[in-house]
């Protein structure tokens, strides 16, 4: 947890709010619920009408076919003979609708309004300030990707509203939820890996696109449901799925909550100048997406008082946010890269999130052994992120080797996406019988892990440290003391 300040910490005043373990001074700037009511109704109506084009251009696959595949297979040819019979099915490349778009741009006036529109680049836009955002993200690489993980996604499963959504596209439940979790993180990468990336045409870009298609996917398809089954979704109660609020929500998680909260709690504070940047790396993505960005990311004050409000107002879970949350523990233990276990997982969400959260979503509690390990993983990332921020040659070679080390490990690796980049196609179909349900982790987990007997053994280090250092300073105060005295005497 971020150390208070002792000043202000016992300091409260009829606005102070303790939300789930964050403190913060509730002012008129805020948003009120009175504001966010209507952006529970909004939504990306343009890229609406673009899908819809597309789908025209492009007929999606049948609804028919397998739900968690939009990979449909066909013979690769008709068999000659019975002995070719039972020959292999092959896979056609999925629907890329970024692909569709971009081909058919030329010659539909509304492909072509979408397309200048994501390729115009908004004035506020610093591409210099852009880059050093990407670099913020690395530089402190292993405390995001799991303040992302462990608080932006996990924590944020608290949001009743969100759940609703990502339990009917079934997208977490245990037999997917990690595969889910490298995509997300891919797109990330993708976002961050260059300048050039981010910039319009380059794959960052081209991901933040299909993204925004896929979300207007997947709200086409619930809406479609409630429209025959009302009480598949309660669009008045939940709002319409994936509305201008989630959108602004999702992108407070990634930047605003990792800011504030996640690397805070882990030790680490980031320079106001890297706050700008991130702040409008962030802002620039959320604009590709679809998302509101002015008076919520236009400056660091409206983006920390976003995340107030929206951790205010939306973290209320549910007994469907605490079948997603547990599901992600069990997708995670014992599996690569970290290996770690579900006691090391839980601790790790407990120290993000605080136990009051985290007893909502109804999570174990870990002994002090577990405690320790997070202690110590934190320390580790302390140690390193402040060492090589603080020599610029260090820290820019950091940078390059973790953008290429990250996307090794999530993309590339055996047990990540297994060298299959995502195109970000509607996979996870919802359908009437789709609710996500408590499950088991199928797959074998290992019974050891690096990551908790680096943090044990970085722990005993700084245990070590600090006795020895007690030790020292108690010989030199009593040293001190008797040559005082001796001198007295």
């Amino acid at each position: 947890m971020a150390i208070p300040n002792p000043f202000t910490y016992f300091r409260h005043t009829e606005n102070t709010r303790n939300c789930w373990g964050y403190r913060f001074e509730l002012t008129e700037k805020h948003l009120t619920p009175e504001q966010c009511g209507p952006l529970k109704q909004s939504y990306d109506v343009l890229g609406e009408r673009v899908l819809n084009r597309l789908n025209e251009i492009s007929p999606p696959p049948r609804k028919d076919l397998p739900r968690h595949n939009s990979q449909f297979t066909v013979p690769e040819k008709p068999p000659q003979d019975p002995e070719k019979a039972d020959e292999k099915s092959v896979k056609p490349p999925s629907r890329d609708l970024y692909a569709i778009l971009r081909d058919n741009r030329e010659g539909d006036v509304l492909l072509r309004e979408f397309w200048d529109e994501v390729n115009t680049v908004p004035d506020w836009v610093d591409w210099a300030q852009i880059e050093r955002g990407q670099d913020v993200f690395y530089r402190y690489g292993g405390a995001c990707l799991t303040g992302l993980a462990y608080q932006s996604l996990l924590g944020g499963m608290g949001a009743a509203r969100v759940v609703e959504t990502l339990a009917r596209t079934g997208g977490f439940s245990t037999k997917v939820a990690r595969s889910r979790m490298f995509e997300t993180t891919q797109h990330i990468l993708q976002c961050t890996k260059s300048l050039e990336s981010i910039q319009p045409g380059g794959d960052g870009w081209a991901s933040t696109l299909r993204v925004r298609l896929l979300h207007v996917a997947v709200r086409q398809r619930i809406l479609a449901l409630a429209k025959t089954k009302p009480e598949y979704y309660d669009t008045e109660a939940w709002g319409i799925p994936i509305n201008d609020l989630d959108s602004v929500a999702t992108i407070a998680t990634f930047s605003s909550t990792l800011i504030w909260m996640s690397l805070p709690r882990q030790g680490i504070f980031l320079r106001q100048q890297e706050i700008l940047d991130y702040i409008a790396l962030w802002r620039y993505i959320g604009h590709l997406i679809g998302c509101p960005t002015d008076g919520f990311f236009d400056t660091p004050a409206h983006a920390k008082r976003t995340m107030e409000a929206l951790l205010l107002y939306e973290i209320q879970p549910t007994p469907t946010s605490r079948i997603l949350a547990n599901n992600i523990i069990k997708s995670l233990e014992g599996q690569p890269p970290g290996f770690a276990s579900a006691d090391f997982l839980t601790a790790s969400a407990r120290w993000l999130n605080g136990n009051a959260l985290c007893d909502e979503l109804g999570l174990s509690r870990p002994s002090l052994y577990y405690w320790a390990l997070m202690a110590g993983q934190c320390l580790f990332f302390c140690f390193f992120c402040y060492t090589y921020r603080s020599f610029p040659s260090l820290d820019r070679k950091k940078v390059a080797m973790l953008k290429k080390v990250f996307y090794d490990i999530i993309v590339h690796s055996k047990y990540g996406l297994k060298g299959e980049e995502s195109n970000f196609d509607f996979k996870y179909v919802p359908e009437y019988s789709t609710i996500t349900e408590m499950g088991e982790c199928e797959e074998e987990k290992a019974d050891y892990s690096y990551v908790e007997r680096r943090n044990l053994r970085t722990f005993c280090v700084a245990v070590g440290c600090v006795g020895l250092g007690t030790w020292i300073g108690f010989r030199v105060v009593w040293a001190v003391g008797r040559a005082a005295w001796s001198a007295i005497q």
